[in-house]
């Protein structure tokens, strides 16, 4: 019997994994579709050699202490600050758009105040703000927009941004200074060895069993277990009773060039030309030193694996019915960007993960004053509502 069946082997799955064996000591048996571990974040040396990132690109980047020195307990890491440049007009500029971008791309040579003095004079007033096109065109005007934002978002997502929702390009800031990093968090560096070795070591407790290739419903009924962590699509969980959520894929083409850099930056957008969105160096990342160089081409498409939930209000819609379902599903507990319909970056992933341990473990303590609480000092039997109070879980709604 294994008191927690771990639905993924993602960073929410491998991360509760391994705190339930460490921490509470519990016996845990986590699965995955796919034949391996470490979901989207999986790394591994190609044929040439080389460590690529088999799903794209993974930067790790946070401002959480407490995940940074979580995860440092399974790697050492190595310091890396992530920039791209934007193709735009024939020319290759830094993004996100900063005032260097602004003076190569207009042959300006403006000065920070002055660069703030241009944006103001090229915004448009908008509100309220709801769409991707409103952030933008708010903060850099709708020549900018046309030029970085437009055609790459409708690649991106297969429509256009004015029909997204506002958060697919807040994210991405617009600065006034020479800073040309894609992140500013405090904690930026990439797992020394990789993210599939963290995954090793993360899942390497002999208290937790790893069984891949393997579809959860086909072991429901094989393999006794008392509780479920669920890091899959909640839809899919549900056997999709309020219908599909929409997610936007990817299709990767990896490529070995013979020869020791191929690229200027880790990175290039390519937001007017071409079927793709971007190219990624992996040698960038990794610092790994060899002959050749391997690049990734990524081409966005409908159908495929699921990456980005698409943020629009009738999505947000039908998630909100899964949501309650889920909240009312004993012993399982959804957890991760597939199981919330969220876009979380890898550092929240693991934050929400630490999270739903607390209270799981907050749980654990409830449970044996709950049993010694049940009986009296005298033998006799104590009304539930006492022991709620003893336990300090009155008024939750819920009696654990």
């Amino acid at each position: 019997m294994f008191d927690y069946l771990i639905v993924g082997a993602g960073f929410a799955g491998s991360v509760l994994a391994e705190r339930l064996a460490s921490q509470l000591h519990k016996r845990v048996l986590i699965i995955d579709k796919r034949p391996h571990i470490a979901g989207n974040a999986f790394d591994h040396y190609n044929e040439d050699g080389i460590l690529v990132h088999k799903y794209g690109p993974h930067i790790f980047h946070t401002n959480s202490k407490e995940v940074f020195d979580y995860l440092s307990l399974f790697t050492a890491w190595r310091p890396y600050e992530h920039r791209v440049l934007a193709s735009v007009d024939g020319q290759l500029v830094p993004m996100p758009i900063n005032l260097d971008t602004i003076n190569k791309l207009y042959g300006l040579s403006l000065t920070s105040f002055e660069v703030d003095d241009f944006f103001k004079s090229v915004a448009e007033e908008v509100s309220p703000v709801r769409t991707s096109e409103d952030v933008v065109v708010s903060k850099v005007g709708r020549e900018l927009y046309e030029k970085f934002f437009r055609n790459y978002t409708r690649k991106q997502w297969g429509m256009d941004p004015s029909e997204l929702d506002k958060s697919v390009t807040s994210r991405v800031p617009v600065r006034i200074n020479r800073d040309d990093r894609y992140f500013t968090d405090t904690f930026q560096a990439m797992p020394l060895h990789g993210y599939t070795s963290m995954f090793e070591k993360l899942l390497a407790h002999p208290n937790i069993k790893i069984m891949l290739n393997t579809d959860y419903h086909e072991i429901l009924d094989v393999i006794p277990f008392k509780e479920m962590i669920y890091t899959g699509p909640v839809d899919e969980y549900f056997d999709f009773r309020f219908g599909k959520l929409p997610y936007r894929s990817l299709e990767f083409k990896h490529e070995t060039l013979d020869a020791p850099v191929h690229l200027p930056s880790a990175v290039v957008n390519y937001p007017n030309e071409h079927a793709y969105t971007r190219i990624t160096e992996f040698k960038y990342l990794t610092g790994q030193q060899h002959p050749k160089t391997s690049v990734v081409y990524e081409y966005p498409q409908a159908e495929g694996d699921p990456y980005y939930p698409v943020p629009r209000p009738e999505n947000t819609a039908i998630y909100n019915q899964y949501k309650k379902l889920a909240d009312a599903t004993p012993g399982v507990h959804f957890v991760g960007r597939l199981a919330t319909y969220k876009y979380y970056n890898m550092d929240q992933v693991v934050a929400q993960a630490l999270t739903l341990f607390k209270k799981l473990s907050c749980q654990e303590e409830v449970l044996p004053l709950l049993d010694s609480a049940l009986v009296g000092h005298n033998g006799h039997s104590i009304k539930l509502d006492e022991v709620e109070l003893r336990a300090g879980i009155k008024g939750s709604g819920k009696t654990t």
